[in-house]
C-alpha cells in the first residue's frame, strides 16, 4: 500500500512539472509569436508600384505675357499691384509654359463651384486613370485612399468622388487632407506607411492636387498676390503596397519617413492663412516672417533626417568640430557642412519658388546638377503645391538617371508651417521609355538656360 502510494506521490509531482513546463513553454511560444508579430508589423515593407502626374492640354498653357496682360486689362487691378506681379513673375524661377484652369481664359474672373470641381475632377481622375492602366491595379484591391488638396475641400469630400467614381469597395480607409499645405503630399505617405503596417496585403492610392479656380485673390493685399504668379494646374496619384508579391514589380521602395511641425510657434502659424481682406475679399496672405519660419521648420527635419541617414564618419566629423568650436572659439573654426549628397543621390526639395531653391541649395551644399529638378519643374510647371516632388521624380526617370539602388530625397513643407521628408530608394533602373511621363515627348530640350535675379522676390 506504502508502495502504491509513494508512486502516485511521484506521478502526481511529475505530472505538475510537466504541466508547469508545458505551461511555460506555451507562454515562451506566445511571447515569441507577439513579438514575432510587432517586429513584422514595424519592419513592413512599404513599395511605390507606380505614380502619375497630370500634364493638361497645351491649349491651358498661360505665359507670362498673357497673365500681365490680362492682369492690366481686367481693371481689378492698380499699377503698383501689377508692377508688384510682374516682379514676383521675373523673380519667381517660372516659365512661359505653365499651366490655369480654363476659368483663367477669359476676358472676366468669374469663378464657380462648377467649375472648380470641373478643375479638379479633370486632374485626379486622369491621374488615377493612368496609374490604373499603368499598374494593372484592380479597384477591389486597393484598401486605403488618402487624398490631400489643401484649398479646395468640398462636399460630398474628394475621397467620396473618387470612391464613386470608381466603386471602391465598401469597407476602404479613407483620409482626406485638407488645409495642410504643400507638405500634405508626403505626409500622406507617412500616413500611409503607418496603416500599411496595420493592414496586411493591400494597396494604398494617394492623390495630391489643388485648385486655384475659386482661390485667385483679385483684391489690394499685396501679401495675397504671391500665390497668383506662382501657384498652377497640377495633380499626381501615387501607388503604394506592403504585398510581397509586388516586390519585384514597385519602383521603390519606401525607407524613412520624417515630419516636423512648428504650429506651436505664432510667427510660423501665421506666415500662410487664408483670410479676408479689410474688403472682405478672401485671399492667402504670404507674409514677410515665411523665409524664417520656413528655416526654423525645415532646421529640426533635416536634423532628425540626417542622424538616419548621413555616414557615421559624417556625423562623426560634425560632432567633433562643434566640440571644438565650443571649447575653443579662439581659434575661429568654421562650422562643418555636412554633405547630404553622400546619402542621397537625387534631391527633390518642394518647388516654393526661387528663393526657397536657392536656400535650400546654398544651406545643404548640393550643386546645379543636383538642383536642376527642382528648378526645370518650377520653370516648366510652377508651384503645384504638394504635387511638386512627384513632376521632379518624374523629370528624374524621363533622363535616364535613375539607376537601381540609388536612394532619392523628398521634401516640402508649408502652411503651419510643417515639413515632410521622405527617402526612397529605387529597386530597378528606370529608363525613359514611359509614354505618360508628362516629360517624356519634351525632356530633350530640358535643361534650359535660366534668368539670374540677384534681387530677392518681394513678399509684400
Amino acid at each position: 500500500m506504502l508502495t502504491i502510494d509513494l508512486y502516485l506521490q511521484n506521478f502526481l509531482t511529475h505530472s505538475k512539472i510537466e504541466i508547469m513546463l508545458l505551461a511555460l513553454l506555451i507562454c515562451v511560444l506566445a511571447f515569441l509569436s507577439l513579438k514575432f508579430v510587432i517586429t513584422r508589423k514595424d519592419s513592413c515593407n512599404v513599395y511605390l508600384i507606380d505614380f502619375t502626374c497630370y500634364k493638361p492640354p497645351s491649349s491651358q498653357k498661360y505665359p507670362k505675357d498673357r497673365f500681365m496682360k490680362n492682369a492690366r486689362e481686367s481693371g481689378y487691378f492698380s499699377e503698383s499691384l501689377v508692377d508688384f506681379m510682374e516682379r514676383i513673375l521675373d523673380r519667381g524661377g517660372l516659365g512661359d509654359e505653365t499651366y490655369l484652369a480654363e476659368i483663367f481664359f477669359g476676358k472676366s474672373y468669374n469663378p464657380s463651384m462648377e467649375a472648380a470641381r470641373r478643375e479638379v475632377e479633370t486632374i485626379v481622375f486622369s491621374a488615377i486613370d493612368m496609374l490604373l492602366a499603368k499598374t494593372g491595379i484592380k479597384c477591389e484591391d486597393v484598401g486605403i485612399l488618402i487624398v490631400n488638396c489643401c484649398i479646395y475641400n468640398p462636399e460630398p469630400s474628394l475621397t467620396s468622388m473618387i470612391v464613386n467614381r470608381y466603386k471602391l469597395r465598401e469597407n476602404i480607409i479613407t483620409y482626406n487632407l485638407v488645409g495642410m499645405g504643400c507638405s500634405a503630399g508626403l505626409l500622406a505617405i507617412g500616413l500611409a506607411k503607418n496603416l500599411l503596417k496595420v493592414n496586411q496585403n493591400t494597396c494604398t492610392l494617394i492623390v495630391s492636387t489643388d485648385s486655384m479656380t475659386e482661390n485667385f485673390y483679385y483684391g489690394k493685399n499685396h501679401s495675397m498676390f504671391i500665390v497668383n504668379c506662382l501657384f498652377r494646374m497640377g495633380g499626381a496619384a501615387i501607388l503604394l503596397s506592403n504585398r510581397q508579391s509586388d516586390h519585384h514589380n514597385s519602383k521603390y521602395q519606401l525607407l524613412h519617413a520624417v515630419n516636423t511641425s512648428t504650429s506651436n510657434s505664432d510667427r510660423s502659424y501665421n506666415c500662410i492663412q487664408r483670410e479676408e481682406d479689410g474688403s472682405g475679399k478672401i485671399g492667402i496672405s504670404v507674409t514677410k516672417h515665411l523665409v524664417a519660419s520656413a528655416i526654423a521648420t525645415i532646421k529640426p527635419n533635416i536634423t532628425a533626417l540626417g542622424s538616419i541617414i548621413l555616414p557615421k564618419k559624417e556625423k562623426l566629423l560634425y560632432i567633433l568640430i562643434y566640440v571644438v568650436r565650443k571649447l575653443l572659439p579662439s581659434l575661429n573654426i568654421q562650422p562643418f557642412m555636412l554633405n547630404y549628397g553622400k546619402a542621397v543621390d537625387h534631391f527633390l526639395p518642394h518647388v516654393g519658388g526661387k528663393m526657397i531653391l536657392d536656400g535650400l541649395q546654398k544651406s545643404l551644399g548640393f550643386s546645379d546638377t543636383e538642383m536642376e529638378a527642382s528648378r526645370m519643374t518650377l520653370y516648366r510647371y510652377g508651384n503645384t503645391s504638394s504635387s511638386s516632388v512627384w513632376y521632379e521624380l518624374a523629370y528624374v526617370e524621363a533622363k535616364s538617371r535613375m539607376k537601381k539602388g540609388n536612394q532619392v530625397w523628398q521634401i516640402a513643407f508649408g502652411s503651419g508651417f510643417k515639413c515632410s521628408s521622405v527617402i526612397w530608394r529605387a529597386m530597378k533602373t528606370v529608363d525613359d521609355g514611359d509614354v505618360n511621363n508628362p516629360w517624356t515627348d519634351e525632356i530633350s530640350r530640358f535643361p534650359v538656360m535660366l534668368d539670374n535675379h540677384d534681387e530677392p522676390m518681394p513678399m509684400y
